[in-house]
């Protein structure tokens, strides 16, 4: 799986996704569009390809990292509990900054994701028994208190309907003016590039790091960061996107190893691409109705990480 066959890939589907949906806009007339499909195209699609890819691409990436700082391939924004304390930080801008601009919201989810993910940080430091499988489990159930805090306090204060929005992830109500915030990411996503060969020694333990003369705890922080603050954005503009930090990565190791640097374009790529897969079926299988980005990455990112699950308990008995 070459890279250039990736980006291949990513550009056919990016044409794919411009063109399906419930109003037809067929490619061979694209000089001769009538306004209605002008504005369908330019409003719609085109802010819709933009998040997707770029959604895509970052949430993989924090994966990435999360898996190389806690050296388990298990453990992502999703299994680490990072996106329900960024959820949770927007129910709390929601009750007490209740004309808050995205801005503020963004923030205020971006701190409570930033303590969650050092308390589970934390929590993984003072764990003696660290099975591959066991400290997603904790993460996970961190996610889950903290998930069922947010639905009482959104139960309390008659908020359910407004966090539905950001428990399920959904590009169907993507436009123009609610996606740009996305643009964050971007330059989030170079800094982990440039920080690439230092989360890949940061990953081979606290001591071989210090020894080889790195700054290990503030490179933990700043990859911790980049993983908060993208996982807010993300939650803000589309919504939970489940198990899509966690298989990208664990598939682009298989075949490009741990080496952070050499396997980040790929796992960004992979991840645009398997985001825009899923969007598109969810497109297509019901016709003229959607099923949402989430449930579709959900069920196909279950069913991925189960095999993956079974191939490394295959692995290590044989």
């Amino acid at each position: 799986m070459k890279l250039r066959y990736l980006v291949i890939a990513l550009i056919v589907l990016s044409i794919i996704s411009l063109f399906v949906g419930v109003i037809d806009i067929n490619p061979l007339s694209i000089w001769k569009l009538t306004d209605d499909q002008k504005e369908i195209l330019f409003i719609s699609r085109f802010p819709r390809l933009i998040s997707i890819i770029i959604a895509g691409m970052s949430l993989s990436i924090c994966g990435l990292i999360m898996q190389q700082l806690t050296r388990n391939k298990f453990v992502s924004p999703t299994t680490a509990g990072t996106m329900d304390w960024a959820r949770f930080g927007i129910l709390v801008a929601l009750m007490l900054f209740t004309s808050a601009t995205p801005i503020v919201k963004m923030f205020i989810a971006f701190l409570f994701a930033l303590v969650g993910t050092f308390l589970f940080m934390q929590i993984l430091n003072r764990i003696k028994f660290k099975d591959s499988i066991f400290i997603p489990l904790i993460g996970l159930m961190l996610g889950n208190i903290i998930s069922s805090i947010t639905t009482f306090f959104a139960l309390k204060y008659d908020l359910v309907q407004n966090m539905s929005s950001w428990l399920q992830g959904d590009f169907s109500l993507i436009m123009e003016g609610r996606y740009e915030l996305l643009y964050i990411s971007i330059p989030v996503v170079i800094i982990a590039y440039l920080y690439a060969n230092k989360f890949t020694i940061a990953g081979m333990g606290e001591d071989f790091a210090t020894n080889l003369g790195l700054r290990y705890k503030s490179v933990v922080n700043i990859g911790l960061t980049i993983t908060a603050l993208v996982s807010s954005v993300v939650i803000l503009t589309v919504g939970m996107i489940p198990f899509l930090g966690l298989i990208i990565p664990n598939i682009v190791s298989i075949y490009r190893g741990d080496n952070l640097k050499n396997s980040l374009l790929h796992t960004a790529v992979l991840g645009a691409v398997f985001v825009l897969v899923c969007d598109i079926l969810g497109r297509i299988i019901i016709y003229p109705y959607e099923i949402s980005i989430g449930v579709m990455v959900g069920v196909i990112g279950s069913a991925i990480f189960l095999y993956l699950l079974l191939r490394r308990k295959k692995y290590e008995a044989a």
